[in-house]
């Protein structure tokens, strides 16, 4: 990659991150979730840096949104917890949608990989909600986490449901999006790949 093509990337990379990190503060509660769960769209542009310059992008993209999030905003917790369940929620929805485009570079390639990606973000991060973020919250707000069974609960009737609605509502949104970039995203693959 010469330096021009390395600066534009990098320029544009920070300017999607930038953006990611406004739209985390324009998020809103669903109704009937818990209230400490919102929608945001902030994966948008992760989800962009992703496609046209690969998963290292969105991953940093991610990452320096929360870490932004963080610096500013802080955590109830005094840990980044939230952040780092914001984090690995957007990788969780961003590299499926990346890897199944990448192979079938089509509407329905894209729509397929946002699919998945929800799929994934939906039953990996519930499990994960369980094993680690929950726990984390509990210990770190000093509060019981109460039993097994409740946290089971928690997950399914309030995360689960979430995490699918959410990734729902981002993919009809990129869905809309490339619809509008289609050509100008084919010629930003294209010079990626000369």
């Amino acid at each position: 990659m010469n330096q021009s093509k390395r600066v534009k990337k990098m320029v544009t990379v920070g300017m999607l991150s930038g953006i990611s990190y406004l739209l985390m503060w324009l998020s809103f509660p669903l109704p009937l979730l818990p209230p400490f769960l919102s929608v945001d769209f902030s994966d948008v542009p992760a989800l962009l840096a992703a496609i046209i310059f690969g998963p290292v992008a969105g991953i940093t993209v991610e990452a320096i949104k929360n870490i932004l999030h963080y610096i500013v905003q802080g955590s109830m917790t005094g840990v980044p917890v939230g952040q780092l369940a914001n984090f690995t929620a957007g990788i969780l929805f961003i590299l499926p949608t990346y890897f199944i485009f990448n192979k079938i570079r089509t509407t329905k390639g894209l729509g397929l990989g946002l699919i998945a990606g929800t799929v994934s973000m939906a039953l990996i991060m519930s499990v994960l909600n369980y094993y680690i973020f929950l726990p984390a919250f509990t210990y770190f707000l000093g509060v019981d986490s109460g039993s097994s069974a409740q946290m089971i609960e928690g997950i399914v009737k309030g995360i689960l449901p979430f995490n699918i609605i959410k990734g729902l509502i981002v993919t009809f949104l990129f869905l809309l999006l490339y619809k509008k970039l289609a050509i100008w995203l084919d010629r930003q693959l294209e010079t990626k790949s000369v």
